[in-house]
């Protein structure tokens, strides 16, 4: 009877269902996703180990590291775990922000140290930055202007700007350094974020002004300190303001509101002190660690037809570009589609078709994309923007006008930005959508209620509450954009070239590097040393970026 009382359950009064089917329903699932969670470890592993070849190190290597790395980190793990509450939540997160951060100081860097010049990075970033102060006050002053009048005051100061100040800088007699200017623009940005976050979490504007001067004096002394130890002051810089000044944030907010979980703060203190000991002890002893082929040689070499002295580093930078430019193309438009899709198109046939068309796009092929910009880009535009084609020029005496041919050229960064751009195009709109749809209609009615204007309710209500869902949905298209390889082929993007210098160049990403070395080179040691160590490079970057859009959604669900 009991036996028969498992088996079945009651629907109603009269009717009994077996549970049989549902249990072999969930295990099946279960079995599917082990499967396809193995499978995936399986290939990382084996990608993992011929890049890194763990096996050739020393026996007394692996027993250093153990015991003064692996062994705290897995008993402190584990006194967090059985602590209950955020604790190895906290650890985990706190040792994830420096990391991610570094991996962006690192990309960021390569583009200080090779494409743009610091000074000039400094000049152009002033010119923009005066407009935005004197828009920001002009809206938040006792003037009154309408809104067409504030807008011509922003763009007049905004165009003298761009033309006056970066000649004046340039022309000072004393300008600043190349760290120094680095850690004047980047920190500026993150002290007025860190001052934004201290006000939000601890509600003092003394305090967060404080915070401010504080974070923007370290990213500014840590340009000399780069320079002191050898690493540089570009990078050291950039890291102060994108992996230390966030960590530091991070443990003042738990320390400061989360008294029970301080204690997983000691999980990246282990970490960092046992992998210090651990290499200070394997070099006092002599044990030779792995033969990594993923060394710091690989990341910073030139492309080369001999795998002893391939490198990956003219793929990074052609990768980092790449994505500035789509960065600065499809965020804005995408995001602008949605928002007016979502809040202003009308609800007809019109409206429902273009959705449609857009959830189609977004399944294209991505060598359709690439075909797209050839035609587009490459063969249209290759000469120029036509501001006077020959068409209208001929029949007027005149000769032909067309302006920025060299970016539309064959294979530039320009090009290949803008594949990638209509490529992701479609996932931001559609995550774009989601977020702006979640947002409660309520709140929309409540800020009409108020008197307040749909420009209004849009910008106050809307967005901020749908911004983490966008810059997921953002992030994880950028993912996506950073390892494709057919749009650059088709556009013509070169398999192998040097550093590129600007954006018109003709540059090579990672995965068309990679790429070539699977298929050109051929060789044992690039099948089985070369091409694994690129990938996981490949797969560091993207996992990168899509750390930060996870950890924006878990943090958003928890705000909910």
């Amino acid at each position: 009877m009991a036996a028969d009382t498992e088996r079945y359950e009651t629907i109603g009064q009269f009717e009994r269902v077996s549970r049989t089917a549902g249990t072999a329903f969930k295990y099946l699932l279960l079995a599917a996703t082990l499967v396809g969670i193995v499978s995936l470890g399986v290939l990382l592993v084996y990608v993992t180990n011929d890049a890194i070849q763990p096996l050739t190190a020393d026996a007394g290597w692996y027993l250093v590291f153990f015991l003064a790395f692996v062994a705290p980190t897995a008993v402190v793990g584990r006194y967090l775990n059985r602590r209950g509450g955020n604790a190895l939540s906290t650890g985990a997160t706190a040792l994830g922000i420096p990391l991610v951060g570094l991996v962006f100081a690192a990309g960021v860097s390569t583009v200080f140290i090779d494409v743009v010049y610091p000074l000039v990075w400094f000049a152009y970033f002033v010119a923009v930055a005066v407009p935005v102060v004197i828009a920001v006050g002009l809206s938040r002053s006792d003037v009154q202007l309408p809104f067409l009048g504030w807008l011509g005051v922003t763009v007049l100061a905004f165009v003298a700007s761009i033309v006056l100040v970066p000649y004046g800088i340039l022309r000072l007699l004393y300008v600043p350094t190349n760290g120094m200017s680095v850690a004047l623009t980047f920190g500026s940005v993150v002290a007025l974020a860190a001052r934004s976050y201290v006000d939000h979490r601890w509600d003092g504007e003394r305090t967060a002004d404080v915070a401010a001067v504080v974070v923007l004096l370290a990213t500014m002394l840590a340009a000399p300190v780069g320079r002191l130890v050898g690493i540089g002051a570009v990078p050291v810089a950039l890291i102060m303001a994108l992996a230390g000044v966030p960590f530091g944030l991070y443990v003042a907010d738990v320390a400061a509101h989360r008294p029970r979980d301080r204690v997983g703060i000691t999980l990246p203190v282990v970490v960092v002190l046992g992998a210090l000991l651990g290499a200070l002890l394997v070099d006092i002893f002599g044990f030779a660690g792995p033969h990594s082929w993923l060394d710091w040689a690989f990341v910073t070499g030139n492309s080369s037809d001999t795998a002893a002295n391939a490198g990956l580093y003219p793929g990074i930078v052609g990768s980092v570009l790449l994505m500035f430019v789509v960065a600065l193309v499809s965020f804005p438009l995408g995001v602008g589609a949605a928002v007016y899709l979502e809040e202003y198109a009308p609800d007809n046939r019109l409206t429902r078709i273009i959705k449609i068309n857009v959830s189609n796009l977004a399944g294209v092929p991505s060598v359709v994309y690439g075909l797209l910009a050839a035609g587009v880009f490459v063969t249209y535009l290759g000469p120029g923007i036509p501001v006077l084609p020959p068409s209208v020029a001929e029949p007027l005496g005149l000769s032909p006008i067309f302006v920025a041919g060299n970016l539309f050229g064959s294979g530039t960064i320009v090009v290949g930005g803008l594949a990638l751009s209509l490529l992701i195009l479609p996932i931001i709109i559609i995550s774009s959508e989601e977020a702006i749809r979640a947002v409660p209609d309520d709140m929309r009615q409540a800020s009409y209620g108020m008197g307040a204007t749909r420009w209004q309710t849009v910008r106050n209500v809307v967005l901020p509450r749908a911004f983490p869902g966008i810059l997921t949905g953002t992030i994880l298209g950028l993912g996506r954009a950073i390892g494709e390889t057919a749009p650059l082929i088709m556009i013509g993007a070169a398999a192998i070239a040097p550093v590129p210098r600007t954006f018109d160049s003709v540059a090579a990403a990672m995965p068309m590097q990679i790429f070539v070395y699977a298929t050109t080179f051929t060789g044992h040691d690039f099948y089985t040393k070369v091409v694994p160590a690129g990938v996981v490079v490949l797969l560091v970057a993207m996992l990168t970026m899509n750390s930060v859009a996870i950890a924006l959604r878990n943090r958003y669900q928890r705000e909910r």
